[in-house]
């Protein structure tokens, strides 16, 4: 009996894929228009629109950093009709950080791929009166407590960056909690704030602009669109490096054939030559190649380490 049923799935698995997609696909972006995550989805959905045949619409349902929208998809019916743009500190940072979850991180998402992975950028606003990753870390620590940081979030990326920064260079600074990167770097773009740790997708535009001056970069090489920031490491913060990582999850049952279509039709339009200049412009490297199972084992091996930084910083969010 058991056999024949699991016959009866994979035959049906097989009809649905061959049909899939016939209609538009929701993709659920947890944080709102402007940050990181939003950035990168936008950048992919035009191409995989035309991939797959049907529109995908970007879905923004911003809430607790991502998890509300994270748990709306993780009960949504596994069709292939909405999936969602993950983020490290949603599917990896969030169950140690956060009392409850409405979801299982690795329970209730099937793993499409990985999108991209791209570096966060140390960045003060002009008005700050220093030029070096050196001058900025003996300006705050002259004024220990005085300056805020903002994030996307209690538990963001930006957050934790923010968080191992101040552990490693011994610096003291206030965590300012948004509902997402556009909305932080509006304040700190106003001056609210006078530093922050935000991934480059978010930063960056600002940077190039000249509204935001970057002193370094969060990874173990400098990046090839902002060759002139030195890493934290050249810059005297040996230690501090920093990724955030981008990818396509499914609710958990999605049938396999389907997930594997979405994971195709993702690596091709990472390959297409203009989204691949978009991210790299933003910082991401060439990752995105990975299997479903290989971005399962990205998400087990990142949840483990950040369980053990959390522990170690002693940050803990009810």
């Amino acid at each position: 009996m058991k056999r024949l049923a699991l016959l009866a799935w994979v035959m049906c698995s097989a009809v649905w894929a061959q049909d899939y997609p016939s209609k538009p696909v929701r993709m659920v972006v947890g944080f709102p228009p402007g940050g990181g995550t939003d950035v990168v989805a936008r950048i992919i959905v035009p191409r995989m629109s035309e991939l797959l045949g049907q529109s995908v619409v970007i879905d923004n349902r911003p809430g607790a950093t991502g998890t509300v929208a994270a748990g709306q998809v993780a009960k949504s019916p596994p069709d292939g009709y909405t999936i969602m743009m993950g983020h490290v500190s949603v599917n990896a940072i969030a169950p140690s950080l956060f009392a409850s979850l409405p979801y299982d991180v690795e329970r209730d998402f099937a793993p499409i791929g990985l999108a991209a992975a791209v570096p966060h950028l140390v960045v003060v606003h002009p008005s700050v009166p220093v030029n070096t990753l050196h001058e900025l870390v003996a300006y705050l620590r002259a004024q220990p407590g005085k300056f805020t940081f903002p994030s996307a979030g209690n538990g963001s990326m930006p957050h934790l960056a923010g968080e191992i920064f101040q552990s490693i260079a011994g610096v003291r600074l206030v965590h300012v909690p948004y509902k997402g990167s556009g909305q932080s770097m509006q304040d700190l773009l106003g001056g609210q704030h006078l530093v922050a740790f935000d991934t480059m997708p978010a930063s960056a535009p600002h940077v190039r602009a000249g509204r935001l001056r970057a002193v370094a970069v969060s990874t173990a090489q400098r990046v090839a669109s902002f060759p002139e920031v030195p890493t934290a490491e050249e810059a005297g913060v040996p230690g501090y490096v920093v990724t955030t990582w981008y990818g396509v999850f499914a609710p958990a049952g999605t049938p396999a054939a389907i997930v594997k279509r979405l994971h195709g039709e993702l690596v091709k339009a990472m390959q297409t030559p203009d989204v691949r200049a978009k991210l790299e412009g933003i910082g991401a490297d060439g990752s995105y190649s990975r299997s479903p199972e290989e971005f399962a084992q990205l998400v087990r091996t990142d949840t483990a380490r950040y369980a053990k930084i959390v522990k170690d910083i002693g940050l803990k969010i009810d």
